[in-house]
């Protein structure tokens, strides 16, 4: 699987100042499980260390310049980024990683300084990944600030993990059986993001147009993708957990019941992580060869050895 990533988040000494912004979470456990491709437009045409830059507003116009020599870098930092979207449709990734507050690579809340001497406001793009989010807005894309957020980080890698899926599963080149079965094994993992995204994906594989498979494929990615970008809650979590313990109420005892119950309300109340219910559920789930639930993508979205729902409680 290959993830974009801001260069200077693996260790890439490509800042202005010639330092990298080495992040931990990426570096150590990330790449146990990806391809990382780094991209790092400033480096690819200004020397390193270099003058820093900034967004500037100058007659209602968001532009790139220098901080002491204010020169107007703006153009020279589009072309390249859009050699860089050039070079992300051949790479085929399934996410990127952008450094935040980067004039180039910060995704939302870029700080963007006024002309004259105003106080600064943080709500710039960077020109980078703008371009990114202008050519692929469907592609999973987070700064490394905010997966800082373990329900952030979880959703984020559940995202990418579901895009990766979807794009392998379409190479296969599937039938309308294999769809069903394909949308059958998300249905509780869109659940716990939107049940109207759950219906709307369910009436396009029910195809009452009578569509051509390849028809129907288009139309499914282009809502599947939508659906896993959204962001899970605590209230849609909790709900798919009662939905999925339905599935056990005639299977095991009351005490084991009322312990699920318990369970399931102290992660609503914060006290224990997501993981905690899941391992739970999968335990009854393999004792009771409930095929329904093993093929759930819900309750193994991506390899257990990363661990993210260790720390995934509640996001209210």
């Amino acid at each position: 699987m290959k993830l974009g990533v801001s260069a200077c988040l693996i260790g890439t000494m490509c800042r202005y100042d010639g330092t990298n912004s080495k992040d931990g979470f990426i570096t150590n456990i990330l790449q146990e499980y990806f391809e990382f491709v780094p991209y790092c437009p400033e480096k690819m045409i200004f020397s390193t260390p270099r003058e820093a830059i900034r967004l500037v507003n100058i007659k209602d116009e968001i532009r790139v310049v220098t901080s002491n020599t204010k020169k107007d870098v703006t153009e020279e930092l589009k072309n390249i980024s859009q050699v860089c979207i050039e070079q992300m449709q051949k790479d085929e990734l399934c996410g990127f990683i952008l450094k935040s507050k980067s004039p180039t690579c910060g995704l939302e809340r870029v700080k963007v300084y006024q002309e004259v001497e105003a106080p600064s406001e943080k709500k710039g793009i960077g020109v980078f990944a703008e371009k990114i989010k202008e050519n692929f807005p469907l592609l999973p894309v987070e700064e490394e600030g905010r997966l800082n957020d373990p329900w952030l980080r979880e959703n984020f890698l559940m995202q990418i993990f579901a895009y990766k899926h979807l794009f392998e599963f379409f190479k296969s080149k599937p039938s309308f059986k294999e769809l069903v079965e394909f949308h059958t094994s998300y249905k509780y993992l869109i659940y716990s993001k939107s049940q109207s995204s759950y219906k709307e994906l369910g009436n396009i594989v029910a195809n009452h147009e009578k569509n051509s498979i390849e028809e129907v494929l288009a139309l499914y990615k282009v809502a599947f993708l939508e659906a896993i970008s959204q962001k899970g809650s605590i209230s849609k979590t909790y709900n798919v957990l009662l939905h999925i313990l339905g599935y056990f109420k005639k299977l095991i005892s009351k005490e084991e019941k009322q312990e699920m119950l318990e369970a399931m309300e102290e992660f609503k109340e914060e006290i224990i992580p997501l993981i905690a219910v899941i391992k739970l559920l999968n335990i009854y789930t393999k004792r009771f060869n409930l095929e329904y639930l093993l093929q759930q993508k819900f309750l193994n979205p991506y390899p257990k050895e990363l661990a993210l729902r260790s720390t995934v409680k509640a996001y209210k």
